[in-house]
């Protein structure tokens, strides 16, 4: 674990490939977990609205104690992802010195019924980051008696964020965002929140190798009734992890890497310090605050057929997101009509002053959906 620790490697080889693309569910991880049981304790810590299970892994024996848990959102799963591909480089005998030094709690689907769904909300309409306070829901209540029993020294709070966010206001996606969160309506910077920006500037540092000026600040409002809210007011030093975008990686497998590269640094960092200071904690603050400039498909200079010639239009489209059967469609879904040059497309398309039809032929409105158009009686996929 030298300081050219090469995290590229590391993931290519503990990579684990029995999960891919955004559909994970705890059929996905349920055979990775009979695996972990020869190196881990795998337990049930209690069960969702609709009876599933929801899963910890216990692993390690040292003094620092880290809890993390994903999926509070059913369907933000990067972070499950790199989660395995992080337990699996743990077993490695050359990183026994962490698991001596810390000890892991991890709950890799908090939210199972809206991971089967694939919604953000849980099977009772709920959205989970909202009940710390009421604890209205079984899930909350388990994340709640886990956090007590379990008197973690550090908390990951483990989410993923849409594609619609840029970094300060430059054209660069958002791939990855953190958050130290506030715990009180003034953002007092608190010791443990500082030490909580100390470690996110940490993570940082190692991602800029990999994602330059990809890197932003999530909004930092507070919100007693979030989790990391409750859990900074709690004196807990509480991260909050967003896993992005990055060029055409919809099924998030690059984003995972960095997710992954993300959490190792972190984890190495904390087991290497015998003393998690505040130092330098100010540099939390030179990393951008996320914008919100970006749409999925950006179709430049184009004439709907009822516009005269002249009247050259953008049309933003956004993907929405649809299970089908055990597969995830995006769907092209028109956001925006008009002048579009102060966003930014993941993909452009410059019509150059051609006219646009939906192949369903039905009108160009915002929200409409659609798979794909015409352009010039040239017919252009958009449907991922």
């Amino acid at each position: 674990m030298c300081l050219n620790f090469n995290y590229n490697q590391a993931y290519k080889i503990h990579k684990e490939a029995a999960l891919f693309g955004r559909y994970i569910t705890n059929t996905s991880i349920k055979p990775l977990l009979d695996k972990l049981s020869i190196d881990a304790k795998v337990s049930v810590l209690g069960w969702s609205v609709n009876k599933q299970p929801i899963y910890a892994i216990n692993i390690g024996s040292g003094s620092k104690k880290i809890l993390m848990w994903s999926q509070m959102h059913g369907n933000e799963s990067t972070t499950t992802k790199a989660l395995f591909d992080l337990l699996n480089t743990l077993k490695s005998p050359s990183f026994k010195p962490i698991l001596s030094n810390c000890t892991l709690c991890i709950i890799p689907i908090l939210n199972p019924d809206g991971a089967l769904l694939y919604t953000r909300l849980n099977a009772n309409g709920v959205d989970l980051n909202r009940d710390a306070q009421n604890l209205s829901q079984p899930e909350s209540l388990v994340l709640n008696k886990v956090y007590t029993d379990f008197k973690p020294d550090y908390c990951l709070n483990l989410h993923g964020q849409r594609t619609i966010f840029n970094v300060g206001t430059s054209n660069k996606p958002a791939t990855v965002s953190f958050l130290a969160p506030a715990q009180d309506t003034n953002c007092t910077l608190s010791n443990n929140r500082k030490r909580a920006m100390k470690l996110i500037t940490v993570i940082n540092n190692e991602l800029q190798r990999y994602i330059p000026n990809q890197v932003g600040l999530y909004d930092d409002n507070f919100n007693i009734n979030c989790v990391g809210d409750t859990f900074q007011a709690n004196n807990t030093p509480t991260l909050l992890f967003e896993a992005g975008h990055i060029d055409q990686d919809y099924q998030r497998e690059r984003v995972r890497e960095y997710i992954y590269i993300a959490l190792l640094s972190f984890i190495k960092y904390i087991s290497n310090e015998t003393h998690i200071s505040e130092d330098n904690y100010e540099h939390y603050f030179k990393i951008p605050k996320n914008g919100t400039q970006f749409y999925d498909i950006i179709i430049k200079n184009t004439v709907l057929n009822e516009y005269k010639r002249e009247d050259l239009v953008d049309i933003a489209i956004q993907f929405e997101e649809v299970l089908k059967g055990e597969t995830i469609n995006f769907m092209p879904k028109i956001s925006q009509i008009g002048d579009l040059n102060t966003f930014f497309g993941h993909r452009i398309i410059d019509a150059q002053g051609g006219r646009i039809t939906l192949n369903n032929k039905l009108p160009i409105l915002v929200g409409a959906l659609f798979r794909d158009i015409i352009i010039n009686n040239q017919n252009i996929l958009l449907k991922i």
